[in-house]
């Protein structure tokens, strides 16, 4: 079984940043694609940010590139999100989540769909004030 637990959530001001960091046990993530999600309050949950196994490759939604990365220490089993240039609109509680087991190279096409993943954390909250 695999644990995931998010932490660095927080209040800042609009500007600001934030590193989220997602710790992993149980099982180690090395191989395994990792995304962030977040979801506002009365909205969906939506894709935010993923990477690879190795972190190779990473995706981001519109909306936050060029503001946030997402990256990973395999040595210490986390996956992190520095979020910077922080807006109001990014406020949400932020999830991390790891692949499922499988056909891993489907990852490349399906890191957006929540529906992948087969490990979430709790969830962090985020907000960002103007």
């Amino acid at each position: 079984q695999v644990q995931l637990v998010e932490s660095g959530g927080g209040s800042v001001q609009a500007g600001g940043s934030l590193r989220l960091s997602c710790a992993a046990s149980g099982r180690a993530i090395e191989s395994y694609g990792m995304g962030w999600f977040r979801q506002a309050p009365g909205k969906e949950r939506e894709f935010v940010a993923a990477l690879t196994w190795g972190g190779g490759t990473t995706w981001y939604t519109d909306s936050v590139k060029d503001r946030f990365t997402i990256s990973r220490d395999d040595r210490k089993n986390t996956v992190y999100l520095q979020m910077n240039s922080l807006k109001p609109e990014d406020t949400a509680v932020y999830y991390c989540a790891r692949a499922s087991d499988g056909d891993r190279y489907n990852f490349y096409y399906t890191y957006r769909d929540a529906n992948v993943y087969a490990y979430w954390g709790q969830g962090t909250q985020v907000t960002v004030s103007s």
